[in-house]
């Protein structure tokens, strides 16, 4: 696949012309003549083919609404961005506002006409328009990032040169699609915070990360308790390689369960050595641990 290095390393101000000031949205935008390209223009709804590289993959109902409405009100303040496409022409962003102007009504909308003449130039332009423009979530962030990085055969470095990010944001939001796929579809829909994923990217068990994602949702944890968590986990395990090692038996497994059933959250029961062991209950935020001191007491009063 070949690249734009040449072109896109001078950012897209030289490969998109900039919008005329004052007088309105579209007021200064005339109709397109069919051939110019590298101009804004005014163009046909009906006439734009979707883009197959659009990296969006979810759209807010609410937020296409309220984006209706502006339109509505306002106009197309920032113009969509299209090359010529057989007898038409096709997305290459702003696929939020052309749905937003369908549902306004709007026959016509103005558009950056660009010279783009192959696929291969289609996605990297596509990709990186969009993570510069448009408002995506963090997990089609990352799989854009891994877009340009497999098949526009980046690098980590010009990835981040491309979109004005620096390296260790480009690979803090790749570590992202490390996750399961539950907590990647929270963190689509907004469910749990970057800060909430990029604590649990720490995690290397992959049950133990959606035991967390899920304690995240229903008990409202702060990113500061998942961290908390995270780092109390890994102070025990290295405390635990010092220790002799000793096979839990069906026994202590048993009272696990029970512990578990009993104080609904999770518990670990672990044999030391000359007959001793410990009992870890683990708790999720002060609440919790409040929770659990009134089901001890309970049990202590019977």
């Amino acid at each position: 696949m070949s690249k734009l290095k040449p072109v896109l390393g001078r950012g897209l101000a030289s490969l998109i012309p900039r919008p005329a000031p004052a007088g309105g949205p579209t007021a200064e935008v005339h109709a397109d003549d069919g051939r110019s390209t590298n101009v804004i223009a005014s163009i046909d709804l009906d006439r734009i083919r979707h883009n197959p590289f659009q990296p969006r993959a979810d759209f807010d109902p609410a937020a296409l609404e309220e984006l209706k409405r502006s339109i509505q009100e306002k106009g197309i303040i920032q113009p969509i961005t299209v090359r010529r496409y057989l007898d038409g022409y096709q997305l290459i962003s702003g696929e939020r506002r052309v749905r937003a102007a369908r549902e306004a009504g709007l026959a016509q909308v103005p558009a950056y006409v660009l010279d783009v003449k192959t696929d291969e130039e289609m996605l990297e332009l596509a990709l990186i328009e969009n993570l510069q423009r448009e408002h995506l979530n963090p997990i089609e962030i990352a799989i854009s990032y891994r877009r340009l990085i497999e098949e526009c055969r980046f690098t980590q470095e010009e990835v981040s040169q491309r979109i004005g990010k620096d390296r260790t944001t480009v690979t803090n939001t790749l570590r992202l699609l490390r996750l399961p796929e539950e907590i990647q579809l929270g963190l689509r829909r907004g469910t749990i915070s970057t800060g909430h994923a990029r604590a649990l990217v720490a995690i290397e068990d992959p049950d133990l990360q959606t035991e967390i994602f899920r304690a995240v949702v229903t008990r409202d944890l702060s990113v500061r308790d998942v961290e908390r968590l995270v780092r109390n986990r890994g102070r025990r395990k290295s405390a635990r390689g010092k220790r002799p090692q000793a096979s839990a038996s069906s026994a202590l497994t048993s009272v696990e369960d029970k512990l578990r059933r009993a104080l609904g959250t999770k518990v670990q029961v672990r044999p030391l050595s000359h007959g001793k062991g410990e009992i870890m209950i683990e708790y999720y935020s002060d609440d919790d641990l409040e929770r659990i001191l009134e089901l001890l007491y309970e049990i202590d009063g019977r």
